[in-house]
C-alpha cells in the first residue's frame, strides 16, 4: 500500500532541508564512489570506514573530505575521522540496529527504519519512546515490518522546525525525528508545537524512509 500525498510531500520536505540524493549526484565518480563505500562498510564492517581508508578511493583526501563535509553528506570528527553518513552514525545514540550481525547506530528513528530496504536485508531495531523511554523492538524486512501486530500503538514523529542553519542536520533535526509509544503519548507530543510536528504510522514511516534514502546506494 503506498500513501502517495501524505509520503510524497514528506519526502520532498525533508529534500528541501537535506537533499542528500541530490548532492550525491553531485559529486564526481570517485567521491560518489567513496561515499557508497562508506555507506556499505556499516553493513560490511559494522563501523565507517577510516579516513585512511578513504585515502585509497580519492587522490586528496583533505579536498574530499571538505567536499562531503560541505555537503553534510558525511559527518567528521575534529581529525578528519568520519562519524557519521546518513543514515547512520558512529556516535551512540537511541537507535540501534541488528544487520548482517553487526550492531550499528542510527542518526534517527526514520534512518532506522531506511537500512533493511537500502541493503535488502533483514534487521531488528532496538529503539525506544521519545517521551516515556519505553523499549520499542522493530523485525524489518525490507518495506515490511514482520512485527507489526506489537507495535499498533507505536509511531514515527518528526519535529520539521528543529532544523537549524547553525548546525548540521545529524545534531539537529535528527534528533527531533523519534519514536512515540501511545496514542495519548502521540497526541500530547503534536499538541506541544501544533504547527510543525507531524506523526506517521509505522508503515508510512518505512516508505517515507525508503523513498528518501535507497536513491543515495543506487
Amino acid at each position: 500500500m503506498t500513501y502517495p500525498d501524505k509520503i510524497t510531500s514528506a519526502v520532498k520536505r525533508l529534500n528541501s532541508i537535506l537533499p542528500l540524493a541530490k548532492r550525491q549526484q553531485s559529486l564526481d565518480a570517485s567521491l560518489k564512489n567513496v561515499h557508497q563505500k562508506i555507506l556499505h562498510s556499516y553493513i560490511e564492517r559494522g563501523r565507517s570506514l577510516t579516513k585512511n581508508e578513504m585515502a585509497h578511493w580519492v587522490e586528496d583526501i583533505d579536498a574530499s573530505i571538505k567536499i562531503l563535509q560541505d555537503n553534510d553528506l558525511v559527518v567528521f570528527d575534529t581529525s578528519g575521522e568520519p562519524r557519521g553518513a546518513y543514515p547512520f552514525t558512529m556516535e551512540a545514540r537511541d537507535h540501534i540496529v541488528t544487520v548482517n550481525n553487526h550492531s550499528v547506530h542510527c542518526m534517527c528513528a526514520l534512518d532506522a527504519l531506511a537500512v533493511s530496504p537500502m541493503f535488502n536485508l533483514s534487521t531488528v531495531i532496538s529503539s525506544r519512546c521519545h517521551v516515556t523511554q519505553a523499549s520499542i523492538i522493530i523485525h524489518q524486512q525490507g518495506l515490511a515490518i514482520q512485527n507489526s501486530d506489537e507495535l499498533l500503538d507505536v509511531c514515527f514523529g518528526i519535529n520539521w522546525n528543529a532544523a537549524s542553519d547553525n548546525s548540521c542536520c545529524a545534531d539537529s533535526l535528527c534528533a527531533e525525528m523519534v519514536y512515540l509509544k501511545g496514542k495519548t503519548v502521540e497526541l500530547n507530543w503534536l499538541s506541544e508545537a501544533v504547527d510543525y510536528r507531524q506523526t506517521f504510522r509505522l508503515n508510512e514511516a518505512v516508505e517515507f524512509s525508503a523513498r528518501f534514502f535507497v536513491p543515495l546506494i543506487i
